[in-house]
């Protein structure tokens, strides 16, 4: 009998073990330690390149190929240690390149990873964005022009329409319009990528929306913040912890400032002094997520200009003005500013602060030095415009455009002056939500600046879609279609208008209406006047243009806007934020409609109610103490459809982690039948030896 027992038992195990897929997925940092879609290799038409591999890889093949060129081979020339060296064809167009590659460890492919300029820049103009803190679940900031709160409510007190910018959305928006911007050679994110560094969905977000810019033709650099540590998931996708780039003229080294550290070990800062002694001569620019200077003069904290101080003879009075960040290690701080005063670094780049600082440095020889610290680009946890607090300065979702010359001189034209908000209104004044369905790809925009948005724009499309104009209100150009690494990428040069506009590319002109159901309200029971939240599921076959819940109670109709609970794009799970309603019984409706038209309506009652259902054969009346009523309606363009009226209570609906949307059947199937078949005569014996 043990036996037998021990024998099913074990056959049992076989179906419980997981067993590992055959292929397992390829990262950038299990072949290069660079070039990644954070740290492309720089070059020109018929110069070298040099790739540094990780031990043990052996590189079979090379190419770069865009939306609109190649793909181009890559000579290899040689190789010492780790370090390959590889010859860029003198026929290649200029342009940022993913780079293709065939190895011993697989094949992979980088977006960004090598960027080929037609001639090195005379200005280097620099589009920054920072503390993006892209996530797989909810972080959401509210915004209308330049006003921004953290709760909608409140916010629409002030100012319409309200606006939720999830931190994806806000990330999305600022590589998008940077993108476009022919002035602008490359975007640089200061650190703090995502909000969790274990979130692997989160960075794969992230990933997707630089492997867009990318596509759109725009050069990418990325250092990590402190979100992004451990790096663990970080140096998987985005790139190493430190490095350097040489662009011509101008020499940018990316830091590490670690975790609750905030600064640069000893090491690092010593490797830092390696590579400005091997590139003499060269412009430095140094980032670095944790801001070096904090106050200016006379304790003003937006910064200012802090003249005449040397590091070595003047360091108890310097050190007033740096961040508690660097001065936790004194000795590493004082070493860092006497090397840019030595090497003469003429730009430092920061974020973390959630906040724009502008410090100007002017050292005893009468060079100057430029810290530019930037708000938060995606985090809604700033300081509120207008603010709540009095004690503290207000800010906004933001970003920079900064000019740097071969002769030294930095340029910030959003800075002339020192205030609270220094950086661009980017995306706080320009957003971009996009919608992936099975059947198309949508984009919405909302562009509140004073001019349209012109230049190139990337969007990822089913295969065999085209832009449909009858639904398409804003001007376009199709510059290229291709399809790289199982990606269907349309390029198109396109002009935002100022207002709200879309683009549309469908394999047909839609007439299927979205889905919409609500799942339930928190509390379930909401109480009279006081605030509550309603939950809702809501998809579409290419995707929901606006969704926004009606409340009608004592004869009135308030409105209130839908937001995202996740940041993955696959999210179907929506809330709204009511403040409270003055009635007993009121009625609940959230309105969903698709960019062709297409609407659906979900409907419930709140209170005390009769209601009356009815089917084919009878109809009956029901009295219930609390009861609720559930209506979906919905309309397309073509045709109105109704379904009957019943009297119900809706069940809590709970939020899978799965990135795809589910159906639970009754059946059981698989390997849970094989098991449960396996217990029965397991259950038998053990009732006969009983």
């Amino acid at each position: 009998m043990k036996r037998a027992v021990a024998v099913l038992l074990a056959f049992m195990m076989l179906f419980l073990v997981q067993i590992p897929s055959a292929k397992a997925e390829v990262y950038p940092r299990d072949i290069f330690i660079t070039p990644s879609i954070g740290v492309p290799a720089i070059g020109v038409p018929g110069g070298n390149i040099t790739l540094e591999l990780q031990k043990g890889v052996q590189i079979n093949a090379l190419t770069i190929i865009s939306v609109l060129h190649g793909p181009y081979s890559l000579q290899i020339l040689g190789q010492e240690g780790n370090l390959l060296r590889v010859k860029i064809s003198e026929n290649v167009v200029p342009g940022d390149y993913f780079l293709q590659v065939k190895s011993n460890k697989g094949d992979i492919t980088i977006p960004n990873g090598v960027w080929v300029l037609k001639e090195y820049p005379k200005v280097l103009r620099i589009a920054q964005v920072s503390d993006t803190h892209v996530t797989s679940g909810s972080k959401i900031g509210y915004v209308c022009k330049e006003y921004f709160q953290r709760s909608p409510i409140k916010l629409a007190e002030l100012c319409q329409p309200v606006v939720p910018l999830h931190s994806v959305v806000a990330a999305d928006s600022a590589y998008t319009y940077w993108a476009m911007q022919k002035g602008v050679d490359v975007i640089i994110n200061t650190g703090d990528d995502v909000d969790t560094s274990g979130d692997l969905t989160g960075y794969k977000i992230i990933y997707n929306i630089m492997s867009e810019a990318a596509a759109a033709g725009k050069p990418l650099i990325n250092i990590k913040g402190n979100h992004d540590d451990p790096p663990t998931v970080y140096s998987k996708l985005i790139g190493p912890r430190y490095f350097y780039e040489v662009i011509g003229d101008f020499l940018i080294i990316g830091l590490d400032s670690r975790g609750d550290e905030g600064h640069p070990e000893m090491a690092q800062i010593a490797w830092m002094e390696k590579v400005l002694e091997e590139h003499k001569g060269k412009i430095p620019i140094v980032l670095v997520h944790h801001p070096v200077f904090y106050f200016g003069p006379n304790g003003q904290w937006l910064g200012g200009i802090i003249s005449g101080l040397d590091p070595v003879t003047d360091w108890d009075q310097l050190k007033g003005y740096l961040s508690k960040y660097w001065m936790g290690e004194p000795d590493i701080a004082k070493r860092f500013m006497e090397d840019v005063v030595k090497y003469n670094i003429k730009l430092v780049l920061a974020g973390h602060i959630h906040h724009d600082k502008y410090h100007l440095y002017i050292d005893k020889n009468g060079s100057k030095h430029w810290f530019i610290t930037l708000t938060a680009t995606g985090a809604p946890d700033k300081e509120t415009n207008p603010h709540t607090n009095p004690r503290y300065s207000p800010t906004w979702y933001g970003s920079n455009l900064i000019l740097v010359y071969n002769n030294g001189t930095v340029v910030d034209p959003y800075a002339p002056k020192i205030k609270d908000m220094m950086s661009a209104p980017i995306p706080q004044e320009f957003i971009v939500f996009r919608y992936h369905g099975k059947d198309g790809t949508a984009v919405k925009f909302i562009n509140e600046l004073n001019n349209s948005v012109r230049g190139p724009i990337t969007l990822v499309i089913p295969e065999g879609a085209k832009i449909d104009p009858s639904v398409t209100n804003i001007t376009y150009t199709v510059l290229g279609e291709r399809e790289i690494d199982g990606k269907y990428y349309l390029l198109l040069n396109a002009t935002i208008p100022v207002g709200i506009t879309q683009v549309v590319v469908s394999k047909e002109k839609d007439t299927q209406k979205p889905e919409v159901k609500i799942a339930y309200t928190f509390p379930s029971k909401p109480m009279r006047g006081k605030a509550f939240k309603v939950y809702f599921k809501a998809s579409d076959n290419i995707g929901i243009k606006s969704m926004y819940v009606e409340v009608e109670a004592n004869g009135k109709i308030s409105r209130y806007i839908g937001e995202p609970t996740k940041g993955d794009p696959t999210n179907t799970y929506y809330v709204a934020q009511i403040p409270g309603v003055d009635a007993n019984t009121y009625t609940i409706k959230v309105v969903v409609t698709d960019f062709y038209g297409n609407k659906a309506v979900a409907e419930k009652v709140i209170g005390k109610t009769t209601t009356t259902s009815t089917s084919t054969s009878s109809t009956q009346t029901q009295t219930t103490s609390t009861s609720t009523t559930t209506t979906t309606t919905s309309t397309t363009q073509t045709q109105t459809q109704t379904t009957s009226t019943s009297t119900s209570t809706i069940s809590t609906l709970s939020e899978t982690t799965s990135s795809t949307t589910s159906t639970t059947s009754s059946k059981t199937c698989g390997p849970a039948a094989f098991i449960g078949l396996t217990l029965l005569p397991l259950l038998f014996l053990m009732r006969r030896r009983r």
